[in-house]
């Protein structure tokens, strides 16, 4: 199953995310299909960056986001 999932980077205290797309048996910073975006969410207000067109294909492919990914594609207005 393909996923829309967060990909941790950043220093320790100090994340900053990656919205990959990723087969769901991968692990969680490992090997991914597509990088579709960032979020910051150390930045005052948190920083959300997306490829809207992108991420909407691979929705519409069956792309699954997590319950964050969702939040943040809602926040971005991609949904």
């Amino acid at each position: 199953m393909v996923k829309m999932r967060l990909r941790r980077m950043g220093a320790k205290k100090a994340p900053y995310y990656r919205i990959v797309v990723a087969d769901s048996r991968y692990p969680r910073d490992g090997r991914f299909i597509e990088e579709i975006g960032t979020y910051n969410p150390l930045a005052e207000p948190a920083e959300i960056k997306i490829i809207g067109d992108r991420a909407k294909d691979w929705l519409q492919n069956g792309a699954q986001p997590t319950d964050t990914v969702k939040k943040l594609l809602k926040i971005a207005g991609v949904i």
